[in-house]
């Protein structure tokens, strides 16, 4: 049987599964992006969506003498930890770059660009000189032994930086690439905006190459997103940069590395090479860049990629009893949503260049991959058309998860009940309590079922219920593609 063939009837069987439930992707889109409104940290502006939420840490970088106020918190937690917070930034960024005329045509532009905003502003003021770069407020372990609203907290705010002397070029250079994706992003709204941003991309790109090392090692605090090796994120912020700016110097910098990754097995906040290696696949097929050497291995490496997730490769993304994609037992869905980008956003340049992927089980159409970024082992997987019947977006459809491991959504909204909840208080009454959350989380996508497709919908399992900006951030584009 052809390969095209066996993709769709392996689709087929998956659309016998939960055949009775309809997707909305429209309403999963506005609902994404809502989602980020609920995790500001800062002062909330007078347009603020989710109104459950009031301002926060409005002190933040007060101990350092700089004004760190602002930003993300990354999941159900109050720390803004920056490594995967800029990744954010940087998904969401190639979400508006891709997809923008889809955003626009829903109405969810704007949206998207003021999630993207509400990051890159915090970035600016944490890049206060060029070779500093503030990565973490506050304490991770400090903050775990605490359920409180991020309105109430009590517990440090302390601010960690790197510099030339503590360096950190996985930090440095994924922020560097958030900026350069948001400066494309802004260009034809914000053109003044948009020359900032990228002003702050070239400086952290020089200060990750010049002065390199773990962040890790300078931030110990930051052990929760410990970075696995920073190569990734100079190639990723690299690629983004020639994006941006079709400077030889980046093209020079890709076109030299040593190490373009291999195929690998996920794409995420830590692991960039897929991305870059799609973005260097993008170049060729746009013709800014020859199909041969070092450009060569990026695209052979990112498109192997994206046969292994589409089930055409020779090392084929593992998958649950239902079908769906499994990588880990620990928040699998935001492997998920980040393979999914990179299928959609690739299938659009394979369709402009007239061309189609070749897997080793043979040629796969452009259709073909958005059809499976659609499927049941995909998005219409995470929004319930799964055998619980349950959408792994909050407040998605007639069922989805009630209690979510989420600090702000777990205890009554601060405009119910001003009283302050202590530390000890908010596990003893809220997180301990067998109810739904008293707020929803609008948009949030949680960790997501296990690999026999079991979910427990429960605050104390944060493997499964905990939502996070890294799972989001790359799902806009992909709903965008799909509405």
């Amino acid at each position: 049987m052809a390969p095209k063939s066996l993709l769709g009837l392996g689709l087929s069987l998956l659309l016998l599964l939960q055949g009775a439930v309809s997707v909305d992707y429209g309403s999963a889109l506005t609902k994404s992006i809502l989602y980020f409104e609920a995790q500001r940290s800062g002062k909330l502006p007078s347009n603020q969506r989710a109104k459950w939420r009031g301002d926060s840490a409005l002190k933040d970088g007060g101990d350092a003498g700089v004004d760190l106020v602002g930003g993300y918190y990354d999941a159900g937690d109050n720390v803004k930890f920056g490594f995967p917070q800029a990744f954010t930034v940087t998904m969401l960024s190639w979400s508006v770059i891709d997809f923008g005329s889809q955003l626009s045509a829903k109405k969810e532009l704007d949206n998207a660009l003021a999630a993207i905003k509400w990051g890159t502003d915090y970035f600016i003021k944490a890049h206060p000189q060029a070779n500093v770069l503030y990565g973490q407020v506050g304490d991770g372990d400090a903050d775990h032994a605490c359920w409180q609203r991020p309105e109430d907290m009590t517990t440090p705010r302390t601010s960690y930086k790197i510099d030339e002397q503590h360096p950190g070029s996985d930090l440095a250079g994924e922020t560097a690439a958030a900026f350069a994706a948001a400066s494309i992003a802004f260009s034809k709204s914000d053109p003044d905006y948009s020359s900032q941003l990228l002003g702050h991309a070239k400086q952290l790109f020089d200060f990750a190459n010049s002065h390199q090392g773990m962040y890790q090692n300078s931030i110990p605090q930051a052990h929760f997103y410990s970075s696995s090796g920073f190569q990734d994120e100079l190639l990723w912020a690299a690629a983004w940069l020639y994006r941006a700016t079709n400077d030889k110097t980046y093209s020079d910098y890709l076109s030299s590395s040593g190490n373009t990754g291999g195929t690998r097995t996920m794409f995420s906040w830590d692991d960039k090479y897929s991305g870059a290696q799609v973005l260097v696949a993008k170049f060729i097929l746009e013709g800014k860049a020859p199909n041969d050497g070092n450009w060569g291995n990026y695209k052979n490496q990112g498109e192997q990629f994206i046969c292994n997730v589409i089930q055409q490769g020779s090392n084929n993304v593992k998958k649950t009893n239902a079908g769906a994609l499994w990588w880990d037992p620990f928040n699998n869905l935001q492997y998920t949503t980040s393979a999914l980008f990179l299928t959609a956003s690739y299938s659009d340049s394979l369709s402009a260049a007239k061309d189609s992927l070749n897997c080793p089980a043979g040629s796969i159409s452009p259709d073909d991959l958005i059809s499976f970024a659609r499927s049941q082992a995909c998005v219409d997987y995470i929004l319930g058309k799964n055998p619980k019947g349950m959408s792994y977006m909050v407040g998605y459809g007639s069922s989805f998860p009630q209690q979510v491991h989420h600090r702000g959504a777990s205890i009554v909204s601060i405009h119910e009940n001003g009283a302050p909840v202590t530390c000890q208080e908010g596990f003893d009454k809220w997180y301990n309590r067998q109810a739904p959350n008293p707020n929803v989380l609008e948009g949030a996508i949680v960790g997501g079922p296990d690999q026999g497709d079991n979910y427990g919908d429960s605050r104390s399992n944060f493997q499964q219920a905990e939502a996070a900006t890294a799972n989001s951030g790359p799902i806009v584009g992909v709903l965008a593609r799909l509405a």
